[in-house]
């Protein structure tokens, strides 16, 4: 089948090819000296399973592992949120599916407008922002009524519980096309990073505007009920954004929070990775942040995760690449994931996650509506 998520970026600068398969900038020579490539070690790319449901949902957005079983959560199985209906019309997907390590999919979650206990603004539409925080699933909606972005309403937040029963929406207070997110959590609460790309973009009619935001959610956790904000922060702002009639919007997408409490950010619409410090405890906007790196392998960055080494690992929308990024800004891999499609890898690629133990990078493949493994 072919996708109508197609993207036209190109990336800027140059690569030199040092290998088969796997690529570096000439600045790899020089980061050598920190911590090795984390793709470097992985050679091969497997399908573990079909992401499509019963229903017929396709292009699978949001990607996250289960880490511990309860209710029907599994550990170890990867959670798989779907952006397109059966009819392939972008922002109308309901589903989330679960695939076990060896392949076998099930469904987890169908949601419904008649299932949320809450009004979503604009309906249903299940984005890459798909986190798993204390045993609840928050799943971000950007929908739209008839595939296009002209007709997208605000979203929400919507958090399931380990059944994959809806129990709590989040709508407002600057949640305006949760486009992805990420989560650090702690004892008895979490920090939720959300991108939003739904500020002043449909009323921009496919210009770009620079209101993308990112939202810090203070989350609190108690007695098993579904989590509570405490507070809403909007830690990163001004980002490029733009609807597009192939990529439905093009924004503040990719989110990955290292060690160092440094929230990254893949800003699709320039061609960037940024960074803004003190994500964890900021009470103000950072604006964009600091620029790490820019153009080079860059071709519309999506989907982001923070490698083991630190390094931070994206994937382009534009031509099927995943790039690996040291922090001080050297684009020190990056390798072909898909070369489907015109332009090769154009509009396959969106959530990628560590696989367990390091195992690899498990990435969702748009174009074949599969859950591929780089290992």
């Amino acid at each position: 089948m072919r996708f109508t998520r197609r993207f036209a970026l190109a990336a800027v600068g140059a690569a030199a090819v040092t290998g088969v398969g796997l690529t570096a900038t000439p600045a790899l020579a020089s980061a050598r000296s920190g911590p090795p490539s984390f793709i470097g070690g992985f050679h091969h790319t497997s399908k573990i399973a079909s992401t499509i449901p019963r229903n017929g949902d396709v292009n699978p957005y949001g990607i996250v592992v289960v880490s511990h079983s309860q209710g029907r959560l599994h550990a170890g199985s990867v959670l798989i949120s779907n952006f397109n209906n059966s009819k392939n019309l972008q922002g109308t997907g309901t589903t989330i599916v679960q695939i076990t390590p060896s392949g076998h999919r099930t469904l987890f979650a169908h949601i419904t407008t008649n299932s949320l206990p809450g009004r979503c603004p604009g309906g249903i539409g299940l984005t890459t922002a798909l986190v798993l925080v204390h045993g609840w699933v928050i799943v971000g909606s950007t929908p739209s009524k008839n595939g296009l972005a002209a007709t997208s309403g605000r979203g929400c937040l919507i958090v399931l519980n380990a059944k994959g029963v809806v129990r709590e929406v989040f709508k407002g207070h600057g949640i305006n096309g949760p486009w992805d997110a990420t989560a650090v959590t702690r004892s008895g609460s979490a920090a939720l990073f959300v991108a939003n790309v739904l500020n002043g973009t449909v009323a921009a009619n496919g210009k770009v505007v620079n209101k993308g935001t990112v939202l810090r959610l203070d989350l609190g956790f108690a007695g098993g009920k579904p989590p509570v904000i405490n507070s809403i922060t909007t830690v990163g702002s001004g980002f490029p954004e733009r609807t597009d009639p192939n990529a439905f919007v093009l924004g503040p997408t990719g989110l990955g929070v290292g060690k160092s409490g440094i929230l990254y950010v893949a800003s699709t619409a320039n061609n960037q990775i940024n960074r803004i410090t003190g994500a964890l405890t900021r009470h103000m906007s950072a604006g964009t942040g600091m620029v790490v790196t820019s153009g080079g392998a860059l071709n519309a960055p999506l989907g982001l995760t923070i490698a083991p080494n630190g390094h931070v690992l994206t994937v382009n929308g534009g031509d099927g690449r995943i790039v690996e990024t040291s922090q001080s800004g050297m684009q020190v891999a990056m390798r072909f994931l898909d070369r489907s499609g015109s332009p090769p890898g154009s509009g396959a690629l969106f959530g990628l996650t560590l696989a367990p133990h390091n195992a690899g990078v498990y990435y969702v493949d748009d174009a074949a509506n599969t859950l591929r493994l780089l290992h």
